[in-house]
């Protein structure tokens, strides 16, 4: 996508488009997306976001917008913070409607990584419209952080979650583990739970812990909020038929198979785009042994248990050389505990001969 300069009007509109988008579906298969229209002279005509499979996407919800005004946007500027897409799914192409509509400027954040949909910004050029990369490149890719990802590499964001004590033990020796960090960082995990479209354990911790899986107000723990994650059990063991995980306060899928990739495939046939990955030491060293985990959220309590179950399994690491090395993100208190951010160190490139 050709770099351009772009107007103090447009950079605004692109805040203003992002912060529109901001209020699209932050789970599901679409990304979020804002859109502004600007006449000739920045002003604007129109603004709209889009709100969710099958609705109107940014383009056609800002076009709209404009024409309940009655404003003509003929020769107008589109600043819209995803490329527009460029395919007929559950609705049209939005770089026809443009087309249409006589747009004939279109500042674009970042480009659109979906192979079926990209293509937008040729077929706009191709038909005379001038097209530029904007500013806000960075707060478009994080906004659309974990859509892109998925439609990126064909399978969800994986999240490893996992509190431990400070010498990395997560249950006593009996097995107890209720509760090794305290009110903060619990209020925490339901918080970044809550921004995953499904949360996964392995068997053994459905058994064992008998979690709901749930995202609930910590205040009233018993208590689910209205939006819930897809709940997914790991492994080819049945469940009790009383297992909290089983009850309808949210959907529940299990997956009767120890095969990570084949159970990230399964849950982006759903079009699971995040998945929250909780389930214990065995299903914590299968997904990093699989290599498919993205990012490490550690809860660390200041307790040392000398004893019981490690954090994560075996990962058939020998020596300090092999060790799996993670980049630290973001380091934070809650309260007694801290919470640590890490994701694997992407592999060097290789430089061509």
């Amino acid at each position: 996508m050709t770099t351009g300069a772009t107007t103090a009007h447009e950079d605004e509109a692109m805040r203003r488009a992002l912060a529109l988008a901001a209020h699209g579906p932050a789970h599901g298969p679409n990304p979020r997306v804002g859109c502004v229209l600007l006449d000739a002279d920045g002003r604007v005509l129109g603004e709209g976001h889009h709100e969710g499979a099958g609705t109107a996407h940014a383009e056609v919800a800002a076009l709209a917008d404009a024409q309940r005004q009655g404003r003509d946007t003929h020769g107008a500027t589109a600043v819209v913070t995803l490329e527009p897409c460029n395919h007929r799914g559950r609705t049209g192409p939005c770089s026809r409607a443009l087309l249409a509509a006589g747009v004939r400027r279109v500042v674009v954040a970042v480009e659109d990584p979906d192979p079926r949909a990209a293509g937008g910004a040729r077929t706009l050029r191709a038909a005379g419209v001038e097209v530029v990369a904007g500013p806000h490149r960075d707060e478009a890719l994080a906004l659309t952080r974990y859509w892109r990802h998925a439609v990126s590499t064909g399978r969800p964001f994986v999240t490893l979650k996992w509190a431990a004590t400070l010498d990395g033990r997560v249950a006593a020796a009996d097995g107890t583990s209720r509760w090794l960090t305290g009110v903060a960082a619990r209020a925490d995990v339901h918080r970044r739970r809550a921004t995953a479209d499904a949360v996964l354990v392995g068997t053994g911790t459905a058994i064992v812990d008998d979690p709901w899986l749930t995202t609930r107000d910590p205040a009233r723990p018993t208590e689910p909020l209205a939006r819930q994650p897809l709940r997914v059990v790991l492994g080819e063991r049945g469940l009790p038929a009383g297992a909290r995980v089983l009850d309808d306060a949210a959907e529940s899928l299990q997956l009767r198979t120890r095969d990570v990739p084949a159970a990230l495939a399964a849950l982006a046939e759903r079009e699971v785009r995040h998945v929250w990955v909780e389930g214990g030491p065995t299903v914590a060293a299968a997904f990093l042994r699989a290599g498919v985990v993205d990012e490490v959220v550690t809860y660390l309590a200041p307790a040392v248990l000398g004893s019981g179950p490690a954090a994560v399994g075996d990962l058939g690491v020998r020596t300090v050389a092999d060790v799996p090395r993670l980049q630290l993100v973001d380091v934070a208190r809650l309260e007694g505990d801290v919470v640590v951010v890490s994701r694997p160190v992407p592999p060097p490139v290789e430089e061509s001969a």
